[in-house]
Formats: C-alpha cells, structure tokens, sequence
C-alpha cells in the first residue's frame, strides 16, 4: 500500500476502510497545551491565530495526522473589554472585566471569579422562549467558565489552521451536546432532579438547544473539514441511566448528527468515563464514531469488547488511559499498554489511536513522542 497523507490515513479510518497505518490523533487539554507550548497564557486562550499556531505547532511536533479545533468564534477585539492586564508571575495572568476576574496560567482552564453569583433559573420558573437563546452564543467550557463565540467571526480558526497547514492533516470541529446546555443553563444538580421532576419542561428546553446546536454545526460544515466531534462529558453511567440516555440524550444528539452527516461530515461523540452499558445507544445516534471509550479504572470499556458490538458500524478513537498509561506508569508499562491497544484496534475496521480523553496537562513530551514511534512501528496493516 503506498503512504498517505496524514488527512486521507484518517479519513479512511473514519470510513471503516484500512488505511496504510492506524492514525495518531490524540486531542489536548488547555493544561497540556500550555504545558508544552508555555505561551502567554491569556493570550493564548483568546486570540484565535495564537490559538491555531499552537494547535498546528503540536500536531507537527508529535506527528499526529489530525487536529481537533476545541474552541472557535475567537473575537479579534478580544482586548477591548479588559479593564486590567496584569502579569503576576511567569506563566500567570490576571485580567479584570466589568462582571469577573479571570486567572490565566499555565497549569489548565483559567480560573473565574464573578463579581456577583450567577442567578439561574429554576425548572419551574425558567422560560423557555425568553430564557433558552435560540441561536448558540457560548461554549460552556467547565462550570461557569464560557467561552464567547463572536458572532462576526465564528469559524475564523478553520481559515487560519487550513493557512498554516493546507490539505495534509484531517480538521475536526467541536460542538457540546445540549445536555451539557440543559445543565449548564439549570445547574447541575437543579437540571438533574428535572429529568425526574419535571421531564417534558427539560425536553422543551433540550429540543431548543438542540436546533440550536444542529444550526452551529451545519454552518461549522461548510468549512474545510472531516468530522464534527460532539462534546458529551455528562452522559456517561455516573450521571444517568441507559433510560435517560435513551429520553434526554440520545434523541437530540441524533438529531444533530443527521444534520451533519447530510451535509457530508462525519461525527463523532465524546463521552468520558463508564459507558459500557450504552454502546449500542450512542450506536443508534447514527454517529460515525465513538471517542474515549475510557479503560478501566477510569472508565470500564473494553476496546475488543467493544470492537465486537459495535465496530462493524462505527469507527472508534482512543484509547489509552491518560492518566495511568502516560503520565504515571513506567516506561516499559506505558508501551506495553500502548502496544496491545494499537494490535486491538489494528482488528477492528476502523481505528484511531488517541488518549481516551484529553492529553492530561503534564503528561511529557515525550510520552508522546513515544505514541507516533510505536504505531509507526507497530500500527500498519
């Protein structure tokens, strides 16, 4: 078979064809970006070139054939509405808006500080019409850290990445489930006793952030890219039932995924930590492709096990342990466990080696160097 590029050896997988090799496509975590990178971190999170230049820079360094593009609508007025810039230490930043203080820094997401709590509704008092955008303004990053889409320069980053990179790497977007919108508008304890207490309130608000969501991701499909990754950290066993999953998850992220699929794209759905007991669930979204799938004792996933329920129909991306596997183990346990990884998913029919979830922050270069030596040595067909 002759070399592909890094683009068409995803796409294949993606495709559940056999590609030359098993893809490299491990997604960063902000802490481990700014670990390897040590850029101004403020700077970093909010200017969308900055942004790119280190997203490629990484992809390059580590060889990897994929980028996913884990924030976009960078606002290139983004200084405008900082009251105060103030370099505390090396690597540390604090800035001052009108409503919130923000420390940026090397060590992961910035760290917020409201001048006054955040006031949300309740489920009996939240109005849907007036209270629920109809149009998706924000990324909900972690609780009460969010990440403003500017609404003239939503999907600026995918121009800047295909600059940089031209047609060699295979582009991923990223939009959030609107579960992850439901409990980020109610709070999380709040929106979890809804789906008991008052579940056809929950699902009004699910199917407006829902078309909301499908919108954003058939706009972000018109741009230069493969797959749209689904965000859903929430869904797994240690938040919900299969039925939930089945009534408040499943449906509305199908739906966004149909979306995506008419428009050419793949898609794929992020969910961390135990997911064992929905597979077949997360199968019937009519997704391309699962991410994480989380080993034990993080998650309880078994990538044979799952290769063998739903690999003939969904390509699969992860998955070693990012904690346990790369930052903790020796030597000779993290390649061992790289090793049987990269022969498990070399059987499926489509696979890509990744970290389950995200690279953990100090996880080192070259822990990830050692990822493209042993799928380069061990991951062709």
């Amino acid at each position: 078979m002759t070399t592909m590029t890094s683009r068409e050896r995803v796409q294949h997988a993606m495709s559940l064809r056999k590609p030359d090799r098993v893809p490299l496509m491990c997604q960063f975590s902000i802490g481990a970006m700014m670990n390897l990178l040590r850029p101004s971190p403020a700077e970093f999170w909010y200017d969308g070139r900055l942004f790119s230049i280190g997203l490629v820079e990484l992809c390059e360094r580590f060889s990897f054939d994929g980028i996913l593009v884990s924030l976009h609508g960078h606002s290139p007025d983004w200084r405008e509405k900082i009251i105060s810039f103030k370099q505390m230490s090396e690597g540390k930043q604090e800035l001052t808006f009108e409503d919130r203080v923000e420390i940026h820094s090397w060590d992961d997401l910035p760290l917020v500080k409201y001048n006054n709590k955040i006031q949300r509704p309740s489920i009996d008092t939240i109005d849907v019409d007036k209270d629920v955008p109809d149009n998706i303004e924000y990324i909900p990053v972690s609780q009460d850290l969010y990440f403003i889409i500017d609404k003239e320069h939503p999907f600026d980053i995918f121009d800047y990445i295909k600059e940089l990179t031209g047609d060699k790497y295979s582009i991923h977007g990223e939009i959030t489930s609107p579960f992850d919108y439901l409990l980020d508008v109610l709070g999380y304890e709040e929106a979890l006793m809804s789906l008991i207490m008052n579940p056809d309130k929950c699902k009004e608000i699910l199917a407006k952030f829902a078309k909301g969501v499908g919108d954003l991701a058939e706009k972000m499909c018109d741009y230069d890219i493969d797959a749209i990754k689904i965000s859903s950290p929430f869904a797994g066993m240690g938040f919900i039932s299969p039925e939930h999953y089945s009534e408040f998850v499943l449906p509305y992220e199908s739906e966004i995924i149909s979306r995506i699929r008419a428009k050419g794209k793949h898609s794929y759905i992020h969910t961390c930590g135990h997911i064992d007991d929905r597979l077949e669930l997360m199968r019937d979204s009519g997704t391309s492709g699962l991410e994480c799938l989380d080993p034990e004792p993080v998650g309880n996933v078994d990538l044979g096990n799952a290769f063998g329920r739903v690999g003939d129909q969904l390509f699969i991306k992860g998955n070693i342990d990012s904690v346990n596997s790369l930052l903790y183990a020796d030597d000779s346990k993290a390649e061992n466990d790289i090793l049987k990884i990269i022969e498990t998913g070399k059987e499926g029919k489509g696979f890509i080696l990744s970290t389950a979830c995200s690279i953990a922050p100090k996880v080192t270069a070259e822990r990830l160097h050692m990822l493209y030596n042993l799928v380069k040595e061990h991951g062709k067909y």
